[in-house]
């Protein structure tokens, strides 16, 4: 027996995919269970992230509740927040809306060539903030594997660690990177980015996610690695960062230490679902 259709949009920023459903005027009774079962490529429709539109606070537009194909809850991004935003700025007719997340308030403004701009909030650098196990410098954290080390971690709303490589295509992303990710160094598992500094303001960067692997794209994963390129010296405060999916421009903002992320949006289709076939 078929239950309540519900429609859904598929939407990407650079390759990195979402389906996003509307929960702003009904209460959906979304499980990790069913993000997980539509989020699966192969029995689902098949995302990087399953994002949840729901009633706004005050001082927001919209509140954004992002799940990873393993059902786990994220606390941001990046991608998603300009995808997101684009949608509800069309919807109420304005150029800058503010999405919410658990992690805090994104301003996102519209800007000329279909693009968009997120203010992704300041960078934790505290050792609690990521989180790690263990007190020691965010800058330089004693782990290694295999052809990779010396990672510079942070918080974006999610932990990032970024390793700095001198060859990027010559390592095995999809071997080391889940062993990384769930590192006891790292409580809540961690976001594992692999970059390549091409020049002062041009960075290569491959990602592997927490709870999704290896995507296109990864907004949260390029803030953090701008922030940590720069804290080695190794670029400016703003740079292209070029990932499978295509480029976003970011700026760590000198400031207020807030991070912003430049890049564009898409649509790729939408439909309707059956949420009662994803509950098992």
């Amino acid at each position: 027996m078929r239950g309540v259709m519900i429609p859904f949009r598929k939407m990407h920023g650079l390759g990195n995919d979402f389906v996003v459903l509307d929960g702003r005027e009904t209460k959906l009774g979304l499980t990790p269970r069913h993000a997980a079962g539509i989020a699966d490529r192969h029995f689902g429709i098949g995302c990087d992230q399953f994002i949840v539109m729901e009633q706004p606070p005050p001082g927001a537009d919209v509140f954004m509740r992002i799940r990873n194909p393993d059902g786990s809850e994220a606390g941001a991004c990046g991608n998603a927040t300009r995808c997101i935003a684009s949608l509800v700025a069309d919807q109420l007719g304005k150029d800058r809306v503010v999405v919410r997340t658990i992690a805090g308030e994104l301003p996102v403004e519209r800007l000329p060539g279909g693009l968009w701009r997120a203010d992704m909030g300041p960078a934790r650098l505290g050792w609690q903030d990521v989180p790690l196990a263990d007190e020691v410098d965010t800058l330089h954290v004693p782990l290694a594997l295999g052809p990779v080390a010396d990672p510079a971690v942070c918080s974006m709303g999610n932990p990032h660690a970024t390793f700095f490589v001198d060859d990027l295509d010559a390592l095995p992303v999809a071997e080391i990177g889940p062993r990384l990710e769930t590192h006891p160094i790292f409580p809540d598992r961690a976001n594992i980015g692999f970059a390549q500094v091409m020049s002062p303001d041009h960075i290569r960067l491959v990602m592997w996610e927490r709870g999704a692997g290896m995507t296109l794209a990864c907004g949260s994963g390029a803030c953090a690695t701008i922030v940590n390129a720069h804290r080695r010296g190794l670029t400016g405060r703003r740079a292209t960062i070029t990932m499978p999916g295509g480029d976003l421009v970011m700026e760590w903002r000198e400031g207020d230490g807030h991070v912003l992320m430049t890049g564009p949006v898409a649509t790729s289709f939408s439909g309707v679902l059956d949420l009662a076939a994803y509950a098992g």
